[in-house]
């Protein structure tokens, strides 16, 4: 199972996890390269490159380990954006 493939509810799970490993002191140095590229993996497409990219630069400035990236990034995702994903395959059958 990848990343992309994780239900809306796992993703919340994960981002919530993610964001509280994010505020641990100390490891921005190493997290905030893996913190960008689980971001890319978790949302697709270029929003998702976007948050990567945002999520690997918050993590590596100092001060600013409060920022909820992952969980915002949800947020936009399955809550504000204008286009509603759905976890369902619809398949039409004829």
């Amino acid at each position: 199972m990848t990343l992309e493939n994780t239900s809306k509810h796992k993703k919340l799970v994960l981002s919530l996890i993610f964001d509280a490993i994010g505020m641990i002191p100390f490891i921005d140095l190493l997290w905030a390269p893996l913190s960008g590229y689980l971001m890319t993996k978790l949302y697709k497409g270029k929003v998702g490159k976007l948050a990567g990219i945002f999520s690997f630069i918050e993590e590596i400035i100092p001060g600013t380990d409060f920022i909820p990236s992952f969980t915002i990034m949800w947020l936009y995702t399955y809550v504000f954006s204008s286009e509603k994903t759905t976890d369902e395959t619809i398949i039409d059958i004829k």
